[in-house]
């Protein structure tokens, strides 16, 4: 068997990360998501930097926040089942 170490550090460095996937972080893409979208309405803006905008850089850049938020759901899903292995394990090395 390979060496196994759950520290209180490991614990606590995993909680800081779920906090700021679960507050800011996740809360920040969405609502620049939201403001994207807006800013793609042509009845909000329009012109041909708004049509460069909304045909060009807005959907790749939805894209990718998309992909974002599913990246760091699967991120913080890991995380808790590290937190709970590490807790079952006995928690500090």
């Amino acid at each position: 068997m390979g060496r196994v170490l759950g520290s209180d550090e490991a614990v606590n460095l995993i909680s800081q990360m779920q906090g700021i996937l679960n507050g800011s972080l996740e809360s920040t893409i969405r609502n620049l998501d939201t403001l994207g979208n807006n800013l793609s309405d042509p009845n909000v803006w329009d012109g041909n930097l708004a049509g460069q905008f909304r045909d060009q850089v807005w959907p790749q850049c939805r894209t990718s926040f998309q992909t974002t938020l599913r990246q760091l759901q699967d991120l913080h899903n890991s995380l808790s089942r590290i937190q709970s292995q590490i807790l079952a394990a006995g928690g500090n090395g």
